[in-house]
C-alpha cells in the first residue's frame, strides 16, 4: 500500500471509532480506546460469530446512515 492510500485509509479507520462514539464515550483516552479494541480483537478470536455479528450491525448502520442522506437530499431539493 503507498503512502497516500495508508495515510487515507488509517484517516478513514479513524472516522469509523469516532462514528461509533468511542472517543467521546472514553473519553478521548487513547489508553482505554486502545484497550477496548484489544478487547474486541481477543473475543473475535474466541467467538467465531463475532466478526460477522459486527458486520451485519454495520452493515446495517451504514444502510441506516445512507437513507438518512438520501432523505435529506430529498427534502433540499423539494
Amino acid at each position: 500500500m503507498q503512502r497516500r492510500e495508508r495515510t487515507r485509509h488509517l484517516i478513514e479507520l479513524g472516522g469509523l471509532v469516532q462514528k461509533a462514539g468511542l472517543v467521546e464515550l472514553a473519553d478521548d483516552d487513547r489508553a482505554t480506546l486502545y484497550g477496548a479494541m484489544l478487547d474486541l480483537a481477543a473475543r473475535a478470536r474466541d467467538d467465531g460469530n463475532a466478526l460477522a455479528l459486527w458486520k451485519r450491525r454495520g452493515k446495517r448502520a451504514f444502510d441506516a446512515e445512507a437513507e438518512g442522506q438520501d432523505s435529506k437530499e430529498q427534502t433540499a431539493h423539494d
